[in-house]
C-alpha cells in the first residue's frame, strides 16, 4: 500500500489502494462531537476529510469547550451527534448505561486486542455496561497522552557521566548516586492553584501499575479496592519514598508542595543543575525556559518498571473514546474507518497525536519527539488510564488532591488513604 507525503504541507494524501474510495456512503451526512477547538479541530477536521474523500460521505465536526454537560443534554433531548469523541471514558460509561450508545460492531474487540499495542487494555477500557447490564465494547480509542515520562538534561548527565536507567531498581541507584555526588536528584512541584495536589496522583498512579496487577489497578480505581488497602498505600510510600526525602528534592521535601508544578522543571536548566530528573507528562515542555530545544537542551525517558515485578511495561496516560450516539451506515462506517492506518497518520503528520494502533508507518511523523513518545506507547504491555479522571470528582479533582498535599507535608500514609476513602464513602 502507497503513502504519499504531500512536500511542504503536513496532511497525507489517499493513495491509490489505500482505501477503497467507492462513494458508498454519498449524500449522507455523518455528525462528529467532539471537545477540540483550535489547531486540534483543524486537525480532525483533515482526518474525517480523508474519510469524507473515501465514503463520499458528508461529515461535519462540531467543537466545544463544554463538550461534557453539552453531550448529556443532546443525548437526552434525542439530537445526539452521529459520533461523541468523549475526552474520558467515564462519561462515555454513564452514557451507555443510561442507553445512549449503541454497541461496536462484534468483531472490533478482536481487531483491537490484535491490532493496538496492549490490545486487551484498550477493549477494557473500551467497554461498558449497557441499560440491560450487559457488558459490550461501546468506545474505540484514537488519539492518545502519555504520562509515564522523566525529563533530564542529556548535557547535565553526559557531564556526569549518568545513564538512562531502564528499570525502576536503575532509577532508584542513580537517584542515590546522585546525592552521593553531592547532586539533587529530583524536581517536584504539586501546586497548581484550586487544583494543588493533581501532579502526586499520577505520580501514585504509575507507582500503582509499577507495583500491582492491571486488575488491582482497576479495583481501586473502581472503589472495590478501598482506598486505604495496603497495597495502595504502599503505592502512596512509593511516591513519598522520592518526594518525602529532603536530600532527594530540590529545596527540600518541604517545598514540595508549595512550589508550583509549572516552575518546577526550572530546576533541570539551570548551572549547576537544582536538579537532575523531573517526572511529568509530555505536555510539560511548554513550561520549559524559552527557548528550550527538545532533543537537545532537554530529552525524556519511560518512567521504568520494576525488573523483578515481572508485570511488564505498563503506560499511564488519557485519550479520546469515540462512540456511536445515534446509529446511523455512516456513524458504523466512520468506527471502521478509524482502523485504517491513514485515519491515524493524517493527523500523526500534523501536531499533538499519538496512537498505540501497531500498523501505522512511525516516519510519518511530523516531530521526532512525538516518534519516541509514541514508540514507548507501542512499546507498553500495559495501558491505564489516568486514574483521578475516572473517579467521582469529589475524590479524582478534591480529597486525593487535597491528599497528597497533605501526605506531602508530612502525614501518615494510611491516615491520608483513610481519609480520602471516607470521602467516597460520604459520596455513595
Amino acid at each position: 500500500m502507497k503513502r504519499v507525503l504531500y512536500a511542504g504541507a503536513a496532511t497525507l494524501a489517499l493513495a491509490s489502494g489505500m482505501v477503497h474510495a467507492d462513494g458508498h456512503l454519498a449524500g449522507e451526512q455523518v455528525t462528529v462531537f467532539g471537545p477540540w477547538l483550535g489547531p486540534d479541530q483543524v486537525n480532525v477536521e483533515a482526518v474525517l476529510a480523508e474519510f469524507a474523500k473515501a465514503t463520499g460521505a458528508d461529515v461535519r465536526y462540531v467543537g466545544s469547550d463544554s463538550f461534557e454537560q453539552q453531550i448529556r443534554v443532546d443525548t437526552e433531548a434525542g439530537s445526539a451527534p452521529n459520533i461523541a469523541v468523549f475526552p474520558q471514558p467515564g462519561l462515555a460509561a454513564d452514557l451507555a448505561a443510561s442507553g445512549f450508545l449503541t454497541p461496536l460492531t462484534a468483531d472490533t474487540d478482536d481487531w483491537v486486542r490484535e491490532n493496538y499495542a496492549a490490545g486487551q487494555s484498550w477493549v477494557d477500557l473500551g467497554t461498558f455496561a449497557g441499560a440491560d447490564g450487559a457488558e459490550a465494547l461501546y468506545g474505540f480509542f484514537y488519539k492518545v497522552d502519555v504520562k509515564s515520562l522523566v525529563w533530564y538534561s542529556p548535557e547535565n548527565f553526559e557531564d556526569a557521566g549518568y545513564e538512562v536507567p531502564t528499570s525502576m531498581e536503575d532509577l532508584k541507584a542513580l537517584t542515590d548516586q546522585i546525592v552521593a555526588d553531592g547532586g539533587t536528584p529530583w524536581c517536584i512541584g504539586l501546586g497548581s492553584g484550586g487544583a494543588t495536589g493533581w501532579p502526586a496522583t499520577d505520580w501514585v498512579e504509575d507507582m500503582m501499575l509499577r507495583t500491582q496487577s492491571p486488575a488491582d489497578y482497576d479495583a481501586w480505581v473502581s472503589n472495590e479496592m478501598k482506598f486505604n488497602d495496603p497495597k495502595v498505600v504502599a503505592a502512596i510510600e512509593e511516591f513519598g519514598a522520592f518526594a518525602r526525602n529532603d536530600a532527594y528534592v530540590a529545596g527540600g521535601a518541604g517545598a514540595v508542595a508549595s512550589t508550583d508544578f509549572r516552575d518546577s522543571p526550572k530546576g533541570l536548566f539551570s548551572s549547576p543543575p537544582q536538579c537532575y530528573m523531573h517526572r511529568q507528562a509530555s505536555f510539560i515542555p511548554a513550561f520549559f525556559p524559552e527557548g528550550t530545544v527538545v532533543g537537545e537542551d532537554a530529552d525524556f525517558f519511560y518512567f521504568p518498571a520494576y525488573a523483578d515485578k515481572d508485570l511488564g511495561s505498563p503506560v499511564l496516560g488519557a485519550g479520546t473514546v469515540w462512540g456511536i450516539t445515534n446509529d446511523s451506515p455512516g456513524a458504523q462506517a466512520l468506527i471502521e474507518w478509524l482502523r485504517e492506518p491513514i485515519a491515524h497518520e493524517t493527523w500523526m503528520a500534523r501536531q499533538g497525536f499519538l496512537t498505540p494502533h501497531k500498523g501505522v508507518d512511525t516516519s510519518v511523523f511530523s516531530d521526532p519527539t512525538l516518534k519516541k513518545m509514541n514508540d514507548i506507547l507501542l512499546g507498553a504491555t500495559t495501558f491505564r488510564f489516568d486514574g483521578s479522571d475516572l473517579m467521582p470528582g469529589g475524590v479524582g479533582a478534591g480529597s486525593f488532591w487535597t491528599g497528597m498535599v497533605d501526605y506531602a507535608g508530612g502525614k501518615d500514609a494510611t491516615e491520608v488513604a483513610t481519609q480520602i476513602q471516607n470521602s467516597w464513602d460520604a459520596l455513595k
